[in-house]
């Protein structure tokens, strides 16, 4: 029996059907089983293309991505997915609509819509906003169908937001999950989760938020690790202690690095800018007041300065369990000496542990086809048994 159709039959265990023609916006708006469904999917479709298997359910359609921040990785994952499931991609470049002409977001939604099947959105820079952004596009679009102006409704694969980014920290979650050898031995797994010092300002909240979120819900001991002052989201604490509870698991937040690292299995030191000078950026930036946008970046560099010491380095992973935890970032980082003076991490732990995060980020593309997946397949197990009975290999030339 093929891995895929191993995939399958754990995946017929699980109650999927909510999320048939249903949007993802955060991993905490979904059970223990749809989570466990998008992984299951996601490594599914990732053995079948190994296998040379075509895993197109599409013949024809759009697979529409608006990025209102720069991205790489994310970007490439999505536009991959979208090939992998037989779905043309196509990019909305702001800069080259009629927005900057008055076309509102409702407007754009429904005219970007007409025969997609997938939309996938990044708005992580202004808090209050990105969320508010995604469910602004996607109440236009609810409205388009249910007038008969879009012969269907296209589904959202929320690709980073101002809460969270649930494509990286699932990509994150399924790489330890095959790392550790099954998610029956993450429990009891500790994972640090810390701020790290960066010479740039205002990163997104959602990758520590996502990160907390997330793997709370998996029996891990996860420690949340950050200066005084840079803060995110108390909701998502909330959320956090709520997940432990309930998994078994722990959640502690602490304000030295050293204590989060010791002993961890798993160590996410990340930069990102406190969530109160988040909010008065957003404000700033609403006022269009340039000038206090500039004096507050000035503030938050030079208090980033005053942790340069929130930094992972050898004597730092050396306090890890046996010196040995896994080291994740999202990418790119801040690395000491090569893109950076100084930075997130030492140029020596990034360069031990490169192909480990490079394989970190390949798990990306498949959980995004797999999120669409489940959006449009009534019948994923099926539809998995069906794709690996093919007797054609993936044509290659």
């Amino acid at each position: 029996m093929s891995k895929a159709l191993e995939y399958a039959a754990q995946l017929e265990k699980l109650d999927c059907r909510a999320m048939y023609n249903q949007d993802f916006y955060w991993t905490w708006d979904k059970n223990d089983d749809e989570l466990a469904a998008v992984f299951q999917v996601a490594d599914a479709l990732r053995d079948l293309r190994e296998r040379g298997k075509s895993t197109r359910i599409f013949d024809s359609g759009l697979g529409i991505s608006i990025f209102r921040d720069n991205s790489t990785r994310t970007r490439f994952s999505f536009v991959s997915a979208c090939n992998l499931l037989g779905l043309a991609a196509q990019d909305l470049d702001e800069k080259k609509s009629q927005i900057a002409h008055g076309e509102t977001v409702r407007e754009t939604a429904n005219m970007v819509s007409f025969m997609a099947d997938v939309i996938g959105i990044r708005d992580d820079m202004f808090i209050g906003e990105g969320h508010k952004y995604q469910k602004t596009f996607m109440d236009a679009v609810d409205r388009g169908s249910r007038h008969g102006i879009l012969e269907q409704r296209p589904t959202l694969v929320n690709l980073q937001c101002d809460v969270d980014h649930p494509t990286q920290c699932m990509a994150d979650l399924d790489s330890v999950i095959h790392y550790f050898g099954g998610v029956e031995n993450l429990k009891g797994k500790k994972v640090a989760m810390t701020w790290a010092y960066s010479p740039s300002y205002g990163k997104p909240l959602s990758v520590p938020q996502g990160v907390i979120g997330l793997f709370t819900r998996f029996g891990m001991d996860v420690v949340l690790a950050h200066p005084e002052g840079y803060d995110v989201m108390g909701g998502i604490e909330d959320i956090a202690k709520r997940n432990a509870e309930a998994s078994g698991g722990s959640f502690t937040k602490v304000n030295s690095m050293e204590e989060a690292f010791q002993d961890a299995d798993i160590v996410y030191p990340k930069s990102w800018a406190p969530y109160a000078a988040m909010v008065k950026r957003t404000a700033l930036y609403r006022e269009g007041d340039q000038a206090g946008i500039d004096v507050l970046e000035q503030e938050m560099l030079e208090n980033n300065a005053r942790f340069k010491n929130w930094s992972c380095t050898e004597d730092m992973m050396k306090l890890t369990k046996n010196g040995k935890a896994l080291y994740m970032h999202c990418l790119p980082a801040d690395i000491t000496g090569l893109s950076c003076p100084e930075g997130e991490v030492a140029d020596s732990v990034f360069d031990r542990y490169m192909d480990l995060l490079y394989k970190e980020a390949s798990y990306k593309p498949y959980i995004i086809a797999a999120m669409i997946f489940l959006a449009k397949v009534k019948d994923p197990a099926a539809a998995i048994r069906a794709l690996d009975a093919q007797a054609g290999p993936r044509k290659r030339f």
